[in-house]
C-alpha cells in the first residue's frame, strides 16, 4: 500500500512533498562527485519495478549529467548563419543512456540492469542506475536475474541492450513499418545491399 502513495507523489513531484524534499537534497548533490554509490534507492517503487532487490549483488549509483544541447563555440571567421555549425545539433544518445555508460565505466566489474530519472534543475539531470554483479553467487542462484550472468550480456549498456539503448535504436516500434530496424539498422542495410 505504501508503494501506491509513493508512486502517486512521484507522478507530479512539483505539487507533492517531493519538491521540498529534493530541493534540500540537490543542494548537497551539486557539491558531490558526478557518480556516487548509494545504499538505498531514492524512488523505491520505481527501482523495484525495474528489477532492483535489496540483496547482495545489487549496487545503486546516482549519476549527474549536464543538461543542454550540443551548442558549439561560434566561429570567428565569417560565414553565413546556415554554415556556422552552432545551433540545432542534437545528440544521438539520450542523457539517460549517457549516464548509464558513464556508470558502467566507473564500475567495470558490474553490469547495468536499468536506470530511472530522479531530479533535474536548470543545469543538471540526476539518474539512479541499478547495477548487478554477474559473478556474485547470490545473483547466480536467483532465477529472476541470473540471465545477466550469461556471456551475451557482457557490456550490455555499450551495445544498446538496456531499455534506454533499445529506445535509441528505435526498437520500441513493432509491426508494419519497423522492418528496416530489426535486428539492427546496419544488419538490415547489409541484407538489402546483398539482395540487390
Amino acid at each position: 500500500m505504501t508503494y501506491k502513495y509513493v508512486t502517486q507523489a512521484w507522478k507530479k513531484p512539483e505539487t507533492s512533498y517531493v519538491k521540498d524534499l529534493m530541493f534540500q537534497r540537490t543542494i548537497k548533490w551539486r557539491k558531490q562527485r558526478t557518480i556516487v554509490r548509494i545504499e538505498r534507492p531514492t524512488r523505491l517503487d520505481r527501482a523495484r519495478r525495474l528489477g532492483y532487490k535489496a540483496k547482495q549483488g545489487f549496487v545503486l549509483a546516482r549519476v549527474r549529467v549536464r543538461r543542454g544541447g550540443l551548442r558549439k563555440v561560434r566561429p570567428k571567421a565569417g560565414r553565413r548563419p546556415k554554415r556556422m555549425g552552432v545551433k540545432k545539433f542534437k545528440p544521438a544518445k539520450s542523457l539517460k543512456l549517457i549516464a548509464e555508460e558513464r556508470t558502467a565505466r566507473k564500475f567495470p566489474n558490474l553490469e547495468v540492469l536499468n536506470s530511472y530519472w530522479i531530479w533535474q534543475d536548470g543545469r543538471y539531470k540526476w539518474f539512479e542506475v541499478i547495477l548487478v554483479d554477474p559473478n556474485h553467487p547470490v545473483i547466480e542462484s536467483d532465477k529472476d536475474i541470473n540471465w545477466i550472468c550469461e556471456k551475451g550480456h557482457r557490456g550490455r549498456v555499450f551495445r544498446g541492450l538496456t531499455s534506454a539503448g533499445k529506445k535509441m535504436r528505435a526498437l520500441r516500434h513493432k509491426g508494419h513499418g519497423a522492418e528496416k530496424i530489426r535486428p539492427s539498422r546496419k544488419a538490415s542495410y547489409e541484407r538489402r545491399k546483398e539482395n540487390k
